[in-house]
């Protein structure tokens, strides 16, 4: 017997991560009828399966969505399960209409409306959010596939702790940005000897990161049309984001030690630029994530040469329904934060709450 079924909504807002319930939470404001389709059989579960120690770099007091504080010390820095539970709380506070266990195959254009196919059926809407954050696929270097069996390796996505490597032997992590640099000096403190490749990305202390005048300029003057949030843009795409928790030399004081870029793989063992080949144990590829939107099949979407969709703070220039929100830099320096989702997802319900009106026309 076939289960699947067809739902027609006004909206529907793909992923049911920060930035998602942020748009719901604004579209519920407005009386819009609207689903949230969330992979996950929990909401918040992105933030439970990543690696038991990761905490935000935002202190709580600049971690709130929008109409709820973070239940925590406004200046402590809130840990992935209290994110984790904070959004599930928030879906329970708003009554946000959230469908569990909903993976989304593909949206196309279906006459006038947007079609939206799950794996237990098709959604229609007049207006679609994406919402599931742009980095999707967890990205590795082609030469990573021949790292010998003998060595235990992990993409950052796949770590938890340091108990995954239970031979003795040297660990290398790949990528020194900040998810890197914090996994190197988790695994340095066990004792082990760690090793961290890849090229530096500066520093900016939290202290000014989390400091009133920086969100204070990130969100009124480094914005979409400013040069200078748009240079940062590029170099961040470019060279990485910035680390922020820990320097390299908070890393060099713990005894993480810096090698140079892995280049290939030979006889099973990492090799890096020098030719040199590193006889480790231990593998974690902290080397970030691919950007995937080819399950968005809609001729009036365009992708630029980098792989992020092209649009104007959110809204897709050649669709009259279709929208992003939690993208990087996407209105503001902080778009893709907790504290600093709720101006895109605020503007872009306004936007639907517009085009959704009898009244308007086009």
């Amino acid at each position: 017997m076939d289960c699947r079924y067809d739902v027609h909504r006004d909206v529907v807002i793909i992923g049911g991560g920060q930035s998602g319930l942020a748009t719901g939470y604004y579209l519920t404001q407005r009386n819009i009828e609207y689903v949230i389709l969330e992979a996950s059989g929990r909401v918040g579960d992105s933030w439970r399966h990543r690696w038991d120690s990761l905490r935000l770099f935002t202190q709580a007091k600049n971690s709130s969505l929008p109409g709820m504080r973070f239940p925590s010390n406004p200046e402590s820095y809130p840990t992935k399960d209290e994110v984790a539970n904070y959004l599930e709380s928030y879906v329970s506070c708003f009554s946000l209409p959230v469908r569990l266990d909903t993976r989304v195959k593909g949206v196309d254009r279906a006459g006038e409306r947007y079609r939206v196919e799950t794996d237990d059926g098709v959604y229609h809407a007049k207006q679609v959010i994406i919402a599931t954050g742009p980095f999707l696929d967890p990205s590795r270097p082609t030469f990573s596939e021949d790292i010998g069996d003998a060595i235990d390796d992990y993409h950052s996505s796949e770590y938890m702790n340091p108990s995954h490597f239970e031979t003795d032997g040297d660990i290398l992590v790949v990528g020194a940005g900040n998810a890197g640099t914090e996994i190197a000096l988790e695994l340095a403190c066990t004792g082990r000897r760690t090793l961290l490749a890849g090229p530096s990305v500066g520093y900016v202390p939290m202290r000014v990161f989390n400091s009133r005048f920086f969100w204070w300029l990130a969100t009124n003057l480094l914005t979409a049309e400013n040069v200078v949030c748009r240079m940062i843009e590029n170099y961040s795409r470019s060279h990485g984001d910035p680390l922020v928790r820990y320097s390299e030399s908070t890393a060099k004081q713990a005894n993480v030690e810096r090698v140079g870029r892995v280049t290939g793989v030979e006889a099973g063992y990492p090799v890096i630029e020098s030719g040199q080949r590193l006889n480790v144990s231990g593998v974690v590829w902290a080397t970030g994530f691919d950007l995937n939107y080819e399950w968005l099949n809609i001729p009036g979407l365009e992708i630029d040469s980098d792989g992020y969709p092209i649009h104007d703070r959110g809204i897709v220039p050649g669709e009259l329904g279709l929208y992003f929100v939690g993208l990087p830099y996407q209105t503001t320096l902080v778009s893709a934060s907790l504290g600093g989702v709720g101006v895109d997802a605020d503007r872009i319900a306004s936007t639907v709450a517009q085009r959704l009106s009898p009244h308007t026309d086009f």
